[in-house]
């Protein structure tokens, strides 16, 4: 569990325990116990919601930085993968070059042959 959660649970049980004992040792009548354990109350919703909200922001920002350091290494991996296809492309129209350059020699003796062949 994290920091933020084990805190927000030690929150929890403090609260539970402090009313407990409140309740069990209070010397004023049930009335003034009711209020003070409904003040105890929002207190302890108030001291969760800003456990809450600091836990949001801090989730936020963690994904805002996460979110960032993604995209620069995207950009980065995107230069690179640029210049290995610029790479990749320039190797393959050398390589059709030399492909075609040898196809049309095998079609010029092939020619040639069959030239031999309609003389005979």
């Amino acid at each position: 569990m994290s920091k933020s959660g084990n805190a927000v649970l030690g929150l929890l049980a403090g609260t539970a325990i402090g009313a407990l004992f409140g309740i069990l040792y209070a010397p004023d009548e049930g009335s003034k116990t009711r209020k003070r354990l409904a003040d105890e109350a929002l207190a302890a919703r108030d001291r969760m919601n800003d456990s809450a909200n600091d836990l949001k922001d801090k989730v936020s920002s963690s994904a805002h930085d996460l979110k960032d350091k993604v995209n620069s290494a995207m950009a980065a991996k995107k230069g690179t993968l640029d210049e290995q296809l610029d790479e990749i492309v320039t190797d393959v129209t050398h390589k059709a070059d030399d492909v075609i350059n040898s196809l049309e020699k095998k079609l010029n003796d092939l020619k040639a042959k069959n030239k031999k062949f309609q003389k005979s």
